[in-house]
């Protein structure tokens, strides 16, 4: 397909769902560094396109993208459908969440359309301008001081997790299911397990095993819990997050559902103040342990939610997971690898968390 023929077919789906003519001034990669793809097949996998245009003189930005196939449960169509269908369900529901305008497919005859027989699914949403927030993380790990601006933020997230967590949903199946896929989903626990191969230094699969044992005693302690089922993002973590000026912030790529347990937008969050203190001499940096606790004090005074200190230890174990992984970082040392599992292990073993003995653990 050529690039003029794939700019004809995107401007046609957008004037179908708009229900206005528009004038396109730029399909291309995100970075317009790059060269513009002119294989239609091409952005069938795991692309993101921006797509710059004029409505009635108005400048618009939606980025157009598609999901990458991966053994954490999406190496089907199918599967990719789905968590896309729920991305536009799901964001336009939460409070600062950038907008979904569409979800569509693209058919083998390479037409796109909001819905019908397809090959792949893609989301079309609103782009957003800012700053991931996992620079200010890097940052703090460069300058090794806090600024206010900092503290701030870190607050500012507290807060928001703690307004957005204020709905509850009182069901309990669904809760039992959230709890559920914390284990068995593709993105969670085992899927993570799954994907650590047999040759690996710093884990065995014996460990491994050993983990999803300690997982499912855990499973029956909370999966009860259903009054705690709320509102949340899913994957609240510093790659979904974009501060633009002071406090001024977007969320992005909320992810698994509009319900769940507020122990996962916690835990997505802050295991990243322990982590990349463990990026810098393998010890809990003060500063970073500063932050730690300025989120949970923040979140816990204004929720009186002391309950979830009883139910935070397997969602660290998921994100701990995550980022012990050689697949999602490649560069990690042995000893924060390890550094990584004994705390999954320390967490695990805990009826609850207390905050402030974390630092101990951690020197």
């Amino acid at each position: 397909m050529t690039e003029t023929d794939f700019r004809s077919k995107i401007k046609k789906y957008l004037e179908d769902i708009l229900n206005e003519e528009i004038s396109v001034d730029y399909i291309g990669p995100l970075d317009k560094k790059i060269a513009v793809e002119q294989d239609m097949k091409e952005f069938g996998y795991g692309k993101n396109f921006l797509i710059e245009f004029k409505i009635d003189g108005e400048k618009k930005s939606y980025i157009m993208s598609t999901m990458n196939k991966n053994i954490y449960g999406h190496q089907f169509f199918y599967d990719r459908a789905k968590s896309l269908l729920l991305a536009h369900s799901c964001y336009n529901n939460l409070p600062k969440h950038v907008s979904s305008i569409d979800v569509g497919s693209f058919t083998q005859r390479g037409k796109f359309k909001s819905g019908g027989e397809c090959e792949e699914f893609f989301l079309v949403r609103e782009k957003v301008d800012g700053t991931l927030y996992f620079k200010d993380l890097e940052s703090i790990k460069e300058r090794k001081h806090l600024t206010k601006l900092d503290k701030k933020r870190t607050k500012i997230l507290a807060e928001y997790l703690a307004n957005i967590h204020i709905r509850k949903k009182d069901t309990d199946a669904l809760y039992k299911r959230r709890i559920r896929e914390l284990l068995g989903h593709g993105e969670c626990i085992m899927g993570l397990t799954d994907s650590y191969t047999t040759d690996m230094d710093f884990t065995t699969q014996d460990e491994l095993k050993e983990i999803e044992k300690k997982c499912i005693d855990w499973r029956y302690k909370i999966k009860v819990k259903k009054e705690r089922l709320c509102q949340v993002h899913g994957d609240f973590h510093p790659w979904n997050i974009l501060f633009r000026d002071n406090i001024n912030f977007t969320v992005i790529d909320r992810s698994r559902g509009e319900w769940g347990e507020a122990a996962d937008d916690l835990t997505a969050l802050t295991i990243n103040y322990l982590f990349y203190s463990l990026q810098t001499k393998g010890k809990l940096k003060d500063e970073f342990f500063e932050l730690f606790e300025l989120f949970w004090d923040t979140y816990l005074k204004k929720t009186n939610d002391k309950d979830v200190l009883s139910v935070v230890p397997p969602f660290y174990t998921w994100r701990g997971l995550v980022l012990a992984s050689p697949i999602w970082y490649p560069d990690l040392s042995y000893k924060t690898r390890r550094r990584l599992f004994e705390f999954i292990h320390y967490i695990l073993s805990k009826e609850k968390i207390i905050v402030k003995d974390l630092k101990d653990f951690f020197e």
